[in-house]
């Protein structure tokens, strides 16, 4: 499940291949992180300050407000934090589109985060919970069936960051997806009817007279099923302690990791300081649509 790129085998990487990659279900890394990052000294005043000044669970840059939520507004660290994290976003992007053009050619950007507490042990409801394995789903919004890429670095000068995962969504539908009654959900088109157009336009109508944020509470029939497949797992015991499919990889400092979180099932099971840049993949530009969720969702209905 995981691929290791170093510097020389990223520099021959073929254009497609590691899209390809991702899609197969496949959690790349790489070794060293392949972007340039902040400044030790701007990454060591943010692993010092945010854990005492954090108001939400992580610390964010959204793009369509220009701004960062998760501190007081006030905080002397706000402006060192927008620099970071708008800057890395930046440079995350112009990285995905150089390896791999197809798959990255009209991504939408997201948020990107902070992740500045100790994952073990924050005892968080399990819906709002990273150590408990799970797949994504409807990240900031209704997706209608387009994937979500995650880019992860381990800031952490000292520690390395732990993952699980249990498989892919395709083996972990085939045997949970009855016990966790997508089926009842599920039709052959998974698109939004008339209303779920409607409260779409209304939303994107919000963000243009000054709620840009508006559109994250949108959603639609595939992101629903998804949702829900979402809870089942970290909802059910049984799940979380199952062996079978279970692997767990270790992410050194300063190493970087990327995947298709609506793809790959996973929990961050330890590990603090990390930046996580979210962006949306548009199913067109798959080049291995069948294995997309939304396609098998399809197939199943």
């Amino acid at each position: 499940m995981l691929e290791v790129y170093d510097s020389e085998r990223l520099a021959t990487a073929a254009p497609d291949e590691i899209g390809d990659a991702l899609e197969r279900g496949r959690i790349v890394k790489f070794f060293p992180c392949p972007i340039e990052l902040a400044s030790a000294d701007a990454l060591h005043t943010l692993r010092t300050e945010l854990p005492r000044q954090l108001k939400l669970k992580n610390v964010s840059y959204h793009p369509e407000a220009d701004k960062v939520t998760g501190l007081d507004a006030h905080s002397p660290i706000a402006d060192l934090a927008y620099e970071v994290l708008s800057t890395h976003r930046d440079r995350v992007t112009e990285f995905l589109k150089k390896v791999m053009p197809t798959l990255a050619r009209n991504i939408k950007v997201g948020t990107c985060s902070f992740r500045p507490i100790e994952e073990k042990g924050r005892n968080l409801k399990p819906h709002a919970s990273n150590e408990l394995v799970h797949v994504d789903a409807g990240a900031y919004g209704a997706t209608n069936g387009d994937r979500i890429l995650r880019f992860f670095v381990n800031v952490n000068p000292e520690v390395d960051r732990v993952w699980a995962s249990k498989g892919d969504f395709p083996e972990l539908f085939e045997k949970f997806g009855r016990e966790a009654g997508l089926y009842e959900d599920l039709s052959p088109t998974l698109e939004r009817g008339v209303l779920g157009k409607l409260r779409t336009s209304l939303l994107n109508g919000l963000a243009g007279v000054g709620l840009p944020l508006a559109p994250m509470l949108d959603s639609s029939p595939y992101d629903r099923v998804m949702r829900k497949f979402h809870n089942y797992m970290k909802d059910t015991p049984e799940f979380q302690q199952i062996t079978e499919g279970h692997q767990t990889f270790r992410f050194e400092p300063f190493s970087a990791w990327m995947v298709l979180t609506d793809m790959v099932s996973h929990a961050s099971v330890s590990g603090q300081h990390a930046l996580v840049y979210t962006g949306l993949v548009k199913l067109k530009d798959c080049r291995l649509p069948e294995l997309a969720p939304f396609n098998i969702l399809r197939a199943a209905a």
